[in-house]
């Protein structure tokens, strides 16, 4: 069976965006694109709430071709390309043409559907109001969380409306040189 895999960046106190949903606090390099590419290797299939995919369909359809694309563009760029998007959205539409497919209720019979596919993993990056509407059905079965050396006080939370105890295994544990900490549970 495929599993939701989530990927996201958080501070020291356990934020994934500013108030104001501010993400420049999150320190990225060839070591942590390295790591996470790896493990995206391992899925065949995206998911993202509407603003998060809208940001990334306009930056890697076409990261690959630009001049002076990095390792990780060129690589991430062909994946985002070639795999489904699925998008958790109420006023969107899915289109074929794009590889994209929206959903808009029954939010948990629908994913369910899609773990019970044949494939890789699905895998969510970011996305705190779509984590938060996973989180409450219960759909996420790995969370990758790359803790930044920051510390905000308050933020954007994607554990809110969490309504019980979520207990995790810790799996692994990777310390980067910039500081950043990746540690990965399972369900």
């Amino acid at each position: 069976m495929r599993k939701i895999v989530l990927f996201m960046h958080v501070t020291a106190d356990g934020f994934a965006g500013g108030p104001n949903g501010e993400m420049d606090w999150i320190h990225v390099d060839e070591e942590i694109f390295e790591y996470a590419g790896r493990e995206t290797d391992r899925a065949d299939a995206a998911l993202y709430g509407k603003t998060t995919y809208q940001m990334m369909e306009g930056y890697w359809p076409t990261a690959a071709d630009q001049p002076n694309a990095s390792k990780h563009d060129i690589q991430h760029s062909n994946w985002y390309n070639r795999v489904p998007k699925i998008v958790l959205s109420r006023s969107m539409k899915s289109d074929p043409s794009k590889n994209l497919i929206v959903i808009s209720d029954n939010l948990a019979d629908e994913i369910n559907k899609l773990k019970q596919q044949p494939g890789k993993n699905i895998i969510i990056f970011g996305s705190a109001t779509a984590v938060r509407s996973l989180l409450k059905e219960n759909l996420i079965d790995e969370f990758w969380l790359f803790v930044n050396p920051v510390v905000m006080g308050t933020g954007l939370s994607f554990f809110d409306g969490v309504k019980s105890r979520l207990k995790l295994k810790l799996i692994s544990g990777r310390a980067f040189a910039s500081g950043v900490v990746c540690l990965h549970y399972e369900k």
